[in-house]
């Protein structure tokens, strides 16, 4: 082979990785793609509502505007369809989820697990979050192992994959599901619950709001958050699996996490 013949052969071989290795992203969305992800002409994300924010959770900011993690995600991939984006608000993961069904959304971003996997079709995670326990003030609890007793009264956000990790966890108590955050704060702080199930990431500032609380140490699982389309609409899919693999390496995700103060949170690989 002579050496000009041994250059192409290395050239051709660096473009053809170049080519399998960036993510779809970066190219224009198809046609197709941009029909299943936006069929109304917007794409409309949607979002779980929280003030306890983290990775996954939206709130309201003080002119009454979503933000939030899976707000920053999905303005960004209106941006590259080339789509108006509309936010579709909801009250827990487990809604959205149920809503999935009646074309109410074109995207979202929640926890994956496997009964959620029935109804939604999920690309790759960002996000892996600890999934335990805040304890009432005045708790004797120390455990999530205390935690697993009879009379012991737990709660967590209805139809969600942290709901589904602590029934599976605990043996000798019952979790009772709630479709509000908030709801189930009211109660934690009034002593009419004994422990709520969450996400780490949102316990340990919440305790700082309810003198005498405490997170347990420990996990009952690891919470896997997502970016997920409804069943299908596989170009949608393979356009957000690019999406989101791209973000994941370009920045974007990493400044969404800072803007919103989660700077020590890892993006998953």
């Amino acid at each position: 082979m002579s050496p000009h013949q041994r250059r192409a052969r290395i050239a051709l071989s660096f473009l053809f990785a170049l080519l399998v290795t960036v993510p779809a992203a970066v190219t224009q969305a198809s046609p197709a793609a941009r029909d299943e992800l936006a069929p109304n002409g917007r794409l409309r994300v949607a979002i779980a509502m929280s003030a306890l924010g983290g990775a996954f959770w939206s709130k309201v900011d003080a002119a009454g505007h979503p933000t939030g993690v899976p707000v920053d995600l999905g303005a960004e991939l209106g941006r590259r369809l080339g789509v108006p984006v509309d936010y579709v608000q909801y009250e827990n993961s487990g809604q959205i989820t149920d809503a999935a069904a009646s074309g109410a959304w074109d995207v979202t971003f929640v926890p994956f697990d496997a009964v959620r996997a029935e109804k939604l079709a999920f690309g790759p995670i960002y996000n892996a979050a600890d999934a335990t326990y805040i304890v009432r003030p005045g708790s004797p609890i120390q455990t999530a192992a205390d935690v697993d007793q009879p009379g012991v009264r737990v709660a967590a956000v209805a139809n969600t994959t942290t709901m589904r990790g602590a029934q599976r966890s605990l043996q000798h108590t019952t979790v009772v599901g709630y479709q509000r955050v908030d709801e189930i704060i009211a109660l934690l702080k009034s002593g009419q619950i004994d422990a709520f199930a969450n996400l780490r990431d949102q316990l340990v500032p919440l305790s700082a709001q309810i003198p005498g609380s405490r997170v347990l140490p420990g996990a009952f699982q690891q919470t896997k958050t997502a970016i997920a389309v409804p069943l299908g609409r596989p170009a949608a899919l393979a356009y957000a699996i690019a999406f989101l693999t791209q973000a994941k390496t370009d920045g974007t995700l990493r400044h969404s996490l800072d803007a919103h103060g989660l700077q020590d949170t890892p993006i998953t690989p």
